[in-house]
């Protein structure tokens, strides 16, 4: 498998076969296991995961190939009811997900109780024309809701992938037979430079729990590609100078931590040597800046 590279796939695209092909969207609460079931899906590191809720920012475009189709799955940002411009802007993410895609997936978690979130989301899904697939998550963990038992209602677990097969099964009588979009050898649309500040945020949300990540975001500023390695120069940018200090001075062995993690990482990615080097800035007030946030999102 190896990343998407649209060029290459636009001077091919006459040649691919025929397969059941779409787009599916997944969409639900924050930390619902939306990545990590796309991760356990392909075995492959494609959307970032940690405990910290709204870790996804940007929609992850994920490609799933077996004999008979391709899947191509939306990994969405948290959707919730929000007048913020940086969280506005995370929604639309979500939301031109569901517009762009042949079936839905509602993951909804059975380890937390009902909240507002689940009902502006049953209010969107209200206005949608495509089949919309229920995926009850976590179902290994005690549920604190009520799971229904019918055939729409998927209980899955990725920790040990059960309803795995069905839930692929069940989203293949949505999709029509048509060429196929991509190779069968790509599994994602993000390019090099996406990939590697998302790994890196990751490290960042790991290790700096709940005190800044959401104050952060990682920009990758170089990236000399040659056969024998990498050589990344990437910016961990905060929104105050109070905040950069204590990531540089307070967390300086965090982020020795982070840089070590990300390299380790992004060497298994790109299966070859990696040099980070790590600088940390600051830039004010970043998540009020709408300019700057489309931007970020276009």
């Amino acid at each position: 498998m190896q990343e998407l590279n649209l060029d290459d796939i636009l001077s091919r695209t006459t040649d691919l076969k025929e397969k059941k092909v779409g787009y599916v969207a997944i969409i639900g609460r924050p930390n619902t296991w939306k990545s990590t079931f796309i991760n356990t899906l392909l075995w492959k590191k494609i959307s970032i995961t940690t405990n910290v809720p709204q870790t996804t920012r940007k929609r992850v475009l994920a490609i799933y190939n077996d004999i008979d189709s391709q899947i191509i799955f939306f990994d969405t940002p948290w959707i919730h009811a929000s007048e913020k411009v940086f969280n506005t802007e995370i929604n639309n993410q979500a939301i031109s997900s569901i517009n762009d895609a042949s079936v839905i997936l509602y993951f909804i978690d059975t380890t937390r109780e009902w909240w507002a979130e689940e009902n502006y989301i049953k209010s969107l899904l209200n206005e949608v024309k495509v089949p919309v697939v229920k995926v009850y998550t976590k179902t290994d963990l005690p549920p604190k809701i009520n799971v229904p038992q019918n055939e729409n209602a998927f209980k899955i677990s990725s920790t040990n992938k059960t309803w795995f097969i069905e839930l692929i099964e069940k989203v293949k009588t949505f999709l029509k037979k048509w060429n196929m979009l991509f190779w069968e050898d790509y599994y994602t649309s993000q390019d090099m430079f996406f990939r590697v500040s998302e790994i890196i945020r990751e490290k960042v949300f790991l290790h700096t729990k709940e005190e800044l990540p959401h104050s952060i975001f990682v920009s990758v500023e170089e990236i000399d590609d040659r056969e024998d390695g990498m050589n990344i120069l990437a910016y961990i940018y905060t929104e105050t100078d109070s905040q950069r200090y204590i990531v540089i001075w307070k967390w300086w062995e965090l982020v020795s931590k982070i840089w070590k993690e990300s390299r380790l990482d992004l060497q298994k990615i790109f299966e070859k040597k990696v040099f980070l080097s790590l600088r940390v800035k600051t830039r004010e007030k970043w998540k009020q800046d709408e300019n700057f946030i489309k931007k970020m999102f276009g």
